[in-house]
């Protein structure tokens, strides 16, 4: 009578046999490959930084191939690597997908709604919409964030956002989006600035070294240089709309401010602009996600929010 002998499975065969891996697994890589970092990532994911390495470790060994690069100073990801981790994230924006798919009927989005807003908005918004938000979808839990533009994208083909409220135009041709609402700009200035004595195009009419902008990644920087891209070179910047806002008000020159964010500081005027000095608020979605009729739904409801400074049409120099 023969005997067969058990023999283990060649590294090959392991390597088609998906039985191994998990997308827990997967979100193990995709966080270090995010963060560039095993503790970092270990927080994002809510596991112990041993635990994190042993079990990346383990998908490496069972897809064959190194996925990063260790070093002394910093996690680098590998050319195959980079291409596995690319895939891995398709995997899991899927896996969201059947969630939702799974539960949709139940609650609106999922039960769950990750909702970010470009910080120049999210800020000055927020507040005054959660309790419509809360009203109109009661049974939903809220999960809320801002960002620059592109990381907000980004995220949202991820699959880290379900929705974004950003600035139009939207070019992606993987998102899709409809406008909430226009909201204008103003000149923000000192009390004694002279464009307190003028009208028309204030923006244009300022010296090129008087004009503040936001640092490089915000839509409000390209929106203020589209409208007039004559700065100095040696422009100072700043990295929000509040360390603008106290840079107009020790001197150092005027900016753009969207309606939403003209709180009062004590020397500071805010003056009207032709009505052209404006940006459009869209809500944006994955074109791939089948809850497109709740993001609708979200957006109506905040088209009737009616918020205190789009509403109401005061004079600022008061």
């Amino acid at each position: 009578m023969a005997v067969k002998h058990a023999t283990r499975q060649d590294p090959a065969s392991e390597r088609g046999n998906l039985a191994g891996l998990s997308l827990r697994d997967l979100e193990y890589v995709v966080a270090v490959a995010d963060l560039g970092n095993f503790m970092r990532a270990a927080e994002r994911c809510h596991v112990t930084q041993p635990s994190l390495s042993v079990q990346i470790r383990r998908v490496e060994e069972r897809l064959g191939t190194v996925i990063f690069e260790r070093t002394t100073r910093k996690i680098l990801v590998t050319e195959q690597g980079a291409r596995l981790v690319e895939q891995m994230r398709k995997i899991l924006v899927e896996g969201r997908r059947l969630l939702d798919i799974a539960s949709r009927p139940e609650h609106a989005f999922g039960g769950t709604l990750r909702l970010s807003a470009i910080a120049t908005l999210g800020p000055y918004y927020f507040p005054y919409v959660l309790a419509d938000i809360q009203k109109a979808f009661p049974a939903v839990s809220l999960e809320l964030g801002e960002g620059k533009t592109d990381d907000l994208v980004h995220a949202l083909l991820r699959g880290e956002l379900d929705v974004v409220l950003m600035s139009a135009p939207v070019t992606h041709t993987q998102v899709s989006c409809v406008a909430v609402f226009q909201e204008p700009f103003w000149l923000a200035c000192r009390e004694d600035h002279p464009a307190n004595t003028e009208t028309g195009d204030l923006w244009a009419s300022l010296k090129p070294r008087e004009r503040l902008l936001l640092e490089e990644g915000h839509c409000l920087r390209e929106q203020a240089l589209a409208a007039c891209d004559d700065v100095a070179p040696d422009q100072r910047q700043g990295t929000s709309l509040e360390t603008l806002r106290y840079m107009v008000a020790a001197g150092e020159g005027c900016t753009l401010m969207p309606q939403l964010a003209t709180t009062r500081v004590q020397g500071m005027r805010y003056l009207p602009l032709p009505d052209d000095f404006a940006r459009t608020i869209v809500l944006a979605w994955r074109k791939s996600d089948q809850r497109a009729d709740d993001f609708r739904a979200l957006a109506q409801t905040l088209r009737e929010v009616r918020h205190p400074r789009l509403v109401a049409d005061s004079d600022f120099r008061e």
